[in-house]
């Protein structure tokens, strides 16, 4: 089966995500529409298409970028496995993979929202793809609200991802919605893995993003959680450009080794593929 294409566009010439993207664009929701946003959070969303025709709706505080697109080409989910990808903004991640094929269970959990709004809209219909709106740091804890372990109880997924937070420190945005997106604020490294580890079953895959300088953390982290380091791919603007994303596989109680993929080399501009496995 041939392989679906994402375009990446530069970021300063796209304004629709972190890395840029393009695809097709829809229409804006008009006011006597029905709202996609709590009262209080008034946006306007916009509605672009994926190649496989799967919609995504997408406002100024929650789009995505050529690095999530990766990501979820880079999970490699089989049809009917069961996913969940946290921090999942507005969905990008799961409607990836519905767009290629996908119809197995797949849950998108997001502290905002805002965003988890504007999933749910995508998803109404496709029936396998469930909106979630919680905190991944109360997962598994005696505190955790009910409807929120109900939704998403441990050892449950043969696959967790992340598109997490880059930035520990530096100039934090004073944007709604974009400092949360880029700096660990609401939530850490730890945070993440130790909610990925509660959610998989035993043997199953934890897939990340991250930048270059957060690898070796990246690692240690994860394996204090019994998720072991497995599939390693480096992303590259050129082929003797630097570094600028790394994209981890993570087996849960998987034993050592660790296979290094070929660098993904992606110009911006250039095609994100994202392949059905």
């Amino acid at each position: 089966m041939p392989a679906l294409i994402f375009y990446a566009g530069m970021r300063q010439n796209c304004p629709m995500g972190k890395g840029g993207y393009a695809v097709r664009q829809g229409k804006v929701f008009e006011p006597n529409m029905q709202p996609v946003f709590a009262p209080e959070q008034p946006e306007q969303a916009k509605l672009e298409f994926l190649p496989g025709g799967t919609g995504v709706y997408v406002d100024k505080n929650h789009r995505f970028g050529a690095d999530a697109l990766a990501l979820a080409g880079f999970c490699r989910l089989h049809r009917n496995e069961r996913a969940c990808d946290l921090g999942s903004g507005c969905g990008i991640i799961p409607l990836c993979w519905h767009d290629v094929g996908h119809v197995g269970k797949a849950v998108g959990l997001e502290l905002s929202t805002a965003g988890n709004a504007l999933l749910e809209r995508a998803a109404a219909g496709l029936g396998h793809i469930y909106a979630v709106q919680g905190d991944m740091r109360l997962l598994g804890r005696p505190d955790c609200p009910e409807k929120l372990r109900q939704a998403l109880p441990g050892a449950e997924f043969d696959l967790v991802s992340c598109n997490p937070p880059y930035f520990t420190g530096g100039f934090v945005s004073q944007k709604p919605g974009r400092a949360p997106a880029r700096h660990a604020i609401t939530c850490s490294l730890e945070d993440v893995c130790r909610a990925a580890a509660f959610l998989l079953r035993e043997g199953g895959r934890f897939c990340l993003c991250n930048r270059p300088e957060r690898l070796a953390d990246t690692i240690v982290v994860a394996g204090r959680e019994r998720l072991v380091a497995k599939r390693l791919q480096l992303v590259r603007s050129s082929p003797t450009g630097e570094v600028r994303l790394f994209l981890l596989d993570c087996r849960k109680g998987g034993k050592s080794g660790l296979e290094f993929l070929a660098d993904l080399i992606l110009p911006p501009g250039e095609p994100v593929p994202l392949m059905p496995r």
